[in-house]
């Protein structure tokens, strides 16, 4: 049989166990934020150098692009997120080149580029044409893909194997687009990750 006694005891118990749940913050800590905490209470001694992403520069045969003006409504880095579409999809977002990388890549699609030229102007958007191209280019053929795009264009992705890069792009009737990344951060190669969290 159940006291008033015992029946106050456990009600006093239940702020208690909501404030236990409440302070232990049930998710709300974000991947970052402890590495974020600690790097303010302890800063870099004077003298001691972080690793840093490396300087950008122009590389040779690039022409500059004018720098897009941020948009207003883009979410500053200390307004957290309302929808987490974004950081949920993170995986599958390239991982940019930077410094002497993003230079080498600048070239490898310059050369890519130029080689299915011909191609596109003579309107072959097959499979094998372009694959052709690219392997005669020095790309290991089987580290090529390429795949029709559409119904009149062709998409190719090249595993470099150096630095690492990869390369990827499609050509149409209208033109040809590459891009040069390293990889993908839960990746192992050029292929997109299916799965994240």
């Amino acid at each position: 049989m159940t006291t008033p006694r015992k029946t106050r005891a456990r009600l006093g118990m239940l702020p208690l166990v909501v404030m236990v749940l409440l302070a232990a913050g049930c998710g709300t800590q974000r991947a970052g934020d402890t590495a974020d905490a600690y790097r303010r209470s302890h800063p870099t001694p004077t003298g001691i150098s972080t690793p840093s992403t490396p300087a950008d520069f122009p590389c040779p045969g690039e022409s500059p692009e004018p720098t897009a003006p941020r948009d207003a409504t883009t979410p500053s880095s200390t307004v957290p997120p309302t929808d987490h579409y974004a950081e949920n999809h993170g995986f599958r977002v390239p991982i940019p080149l930077h410094g002497q990388s993003r230079c080498d890549g600048f070239t490898a699609v310059e050369h890519i580029k130029h080689a299915l030229e011909p191609l596109r102007q003579n309107a072959d958007f097959a499979p094998d044409s372009v694959r052709n191209a690219l392997t005669s280019l020095g790309y290991s053929p089987d580290k090529v893909q390429a795949y029709q795009d559409g119904s009149a264009g062709v998409g190719f992705l090249i595993d470099i194997g150096v630095s690492p890069w990869c390369v990827e792009g499609t050509m149409s009737s209208d033109s040809t687009k590459a891009d040069a990344f390293g990889g993908y951060p839960d990746g192992t190669g050029c292929e997109p990750p299916s799965g994240g969290h």
